[in-house]
């Protein structure tokens, strides 16, 4: 049992249920300043102001003095490719002598690359990896997050990053949501028989992942050379009939109607949309599927950055991710994310914390128990150090500023 006390500001404050918060209305950040919460039983057991502090009610309770500190919910990443065989940084002194991820990708490289590499190791190496990857993720402030399959692009290997999220999700104590990807892109074998891979997802991988139980999501990669609209739906539909929800990559490099698409099949969320046009943002509004920027992956191949003002503008709810993985995003940092969003995306330090805690909890399902400073949720949350406004954190890149992270109400040992 603990009682953290005098904490300058407590963040995410939410006395009534909030599963999410929408566009215009992401500028409103409750919060309480000079604030107490305890915690009880890996969750948090109450909130409020000094002013109404009673240390009486708090015998026995570890006292940890929060003053000068900022506490907030921990961070939540709905889309990330934790699990991978090894990194690409070939790939990207490729890309630094001037070869686009297009052309990476049409040489062999890409995800394309990973997936062989993936096939020859083991799923005990696999997890190993990751598990590390995770624990060092968790340390910079993750408390929850989604993990997709990808990299197999055929039944045994993408049953076996499947696993190894699996048991991820039997090891290490913040939530973990699955999804299966296996529409990543196009094995060798079925380059030229493009619509045959799809019937192999729709008739063979698809009824085996769900019958393991090893999926909440199925993921498509929609977008020009990869997957096509019709190709999209197909799947998303099969996917539907074997109770897996719908969370799209669409619009990383081009507009071809993946939005459309998605929010008629009710995704959850469509996660990239650097690029968009007056359609998607049609479709997407009064619609609950939420739109998942990926301003790293922005950053690291020089893309567009998702148009959040355009979106929240138009009232609908943005969330943040890392996009994890080892070829366009090496980094799950969301500290980073954070930043990125300030800068690049020109969101107000108050939006880029609700799109990466109670909106991101959201994107995954959870935002009923994460993502939120409320009695009864999960005692995941961080600590920063001594600074002067919430607004530090974004501006002072590079470092995450946390002083601690606590997981289920216990702090985290880096």
């Amino acid at each position: 049992m603990i009682v953290f006390t005098h904490i300058k500001s407590l963040l995410q404050t939410r006395t009534e249920p909030t599963l999410v918060v929408k566009g215009r209305a992401m500028k409103i950040l409750p919060h309480i300043n000079n604030a107490w919460m305890s915690v009880r039983d890996e969750k948090i057991e109450g909130f409020g102001s000094m002013d109404d502090f009673q240390p009486s009610d708090f015998d026995g309770y570890e006292v940890i003095d929060a003053s000068g500190r900022f506490v907030l919910p921990a961070w939540v990443d709905s889309h990330t490719h934790l699990v991978f065989a090894d990194w690409r940084n070939q790939e990207f002194e490729d890309r630094i002598k001037g070869l686009t991820y297009q052309e990476i990708a049409e040489r062999g490289g890409g995800i394309l690359n990973s997936a062989q590499k993936l096939n020859e190791q083991t799923e005990d190496q696999l997890y190993d990896a990751a598990f590390a990857r995770l624990q060092g993720l968790i340390n910079k402030g993750t408390g929850a997050i989604e993990i997709k399959s990808g990299y197999g692009l055929n039944l045994e290997a993408e049953l076996k990053m499947l696993r190894v999220i699996k048991r991820l999700r039997e090891n290490v104590p913040i939530p973990i949501k699955s999804t299966f990807l296996g529409a990543h892109a196009f094995p060798e074998d079925f380059k030229h028989r493009q619509d045959e891979y799809v019937n192999h997802i729709i008739e063979v991988m698809i009824p085996e992942v769900a019958s393991q139980k090893l999926a909440e999501y199925i993921d498509v990669f929609c977008e020009e050379g990869y997957f096509s609209v019709a190709q999209t739906e197909r799947i998303l539909s099969a996917g539907a009939a074997h109770g897996l929800k719908a969370k799209v990559h669409v619009n990383q490099f081009n507009a071809i109607g993946g939005i459309e698409a998605s929010v008629k099949h009710k995704a959850i969320s469509v996660d990239h949309l650097e690029v968009l046009d007056d359609r998607d943002i049609h479709a997407l509004k009064g619609s609950s599927t939420i739109a998942v920027a990926l301003p790293s992956c922005s950053f690291f191949l020089e893309i567009p950055y998702t148009p959040a003002r355009a979106l929240m503008e138009n009232d609908i709810a943005v969330a943040l991710a890392t996009d994890f993985n080892p070829g366009s995003t090496p980094s799950g940092n969301m500290n980073f994310v954070f930043s990125l969003a300030c800068i690049k995306m020109k969101m107000r330090p108050e939006e880029a914390v609700n799109a990466m805690t109670i909106n991101a909890a959201a994107a995954m399902e959870i935002s009923d128990r994460c993502g939120a400073i409320s009695t009864g949720y999960l005692a995941n949350f961080i600590v920063t150090e001594r600074i002067n406004a919430l607004s530090f954190l974004p501006y002072a890149f590079g470092e995450g500023h946390l002083s601690a992270v606590y997981i289920n109400g216990k702090k985290v040992e880096a």
